[in-house]
């Protein structure tokens, strides 16, 4: 399975707009949100082409394909407008033979993780910093944010198959690549 992984759109309906045409062109089978896809927070600039109601337009129609945990910036409001579950705190799944403990990032994160078993990987946003390090015990992976990206100037994504993780710049550029096997 092709997971495409963004977070932290923060209202832009214009890095939506690309990011689901990256999508598209990635043939990814799953979109998985890792938060704060609708308001930019309070400590935050507004992003470019700040518009939740696009925003979350643009995501319901691809509801079908996506996945979301929530983010510290996402609330009850937001939920009533998208058509696709935003709430859990975390979501796992298998990627080949690793777990992988999806989070926003706001409570579990590398210096504070969940419980988890050796050979796990922990897949967070919310620093907006592209991310990957290894632990005694994890991988911990972190696409970056394509709407306020910080420590990098990648407006990008990852993609997570069972051998790598691939992290792309909006217009399909690789900038990083780490194996999985």
């Amino acid at each position: 399975m092709k997971w495409m992984v963004a977070s932290d759109l923060h209202g832009s309906a214009s890095v939506c707009e690309k990011l689901l045409l990256s999508l598209d062109r990635e043939g990814a089978d799953r979109l998985l949100l890792l938060g704060d896809l609708l308001y930019h927070g309070p400590r935050n600039p507004l992003p470019v082409g700040y518009n939740p109601r696009r925003c979350y337009e643009l995501l319901n129609a691809y509801r079908h394909k996506i996945l979301c945990v929530r983010g510290n910036c996402d609330a009850a409001v937001d939920q009533m407008v998208l058509e696709f579950p935003i709430m859990a705190e975390y979501f796992l799944f298998q990627l080949g033979e690793r777990t992988v403990f999806a989070t926003h990032g706001d409570v579990w994160h590398p210096e504070h993780p969940p419980m988890l078993s050796p050979g796990f990987i922990l897949l967070t946003g919310h620093t907006h910093h592209a991310a990957c390090d290894s632990f005694p015990d994890f991988l911990y992976l972190n696409p970056g944010s394509p709407a306020l990206p910080m420590g990098t100037n990648h407006r990008g994504y990852l993609i997570l198959e069972e051998n790598a993780a691939v992290w792309k710049a909006l217009d399909g550029t690789v900038y990083r690549t780490h194996p999985l096997g």
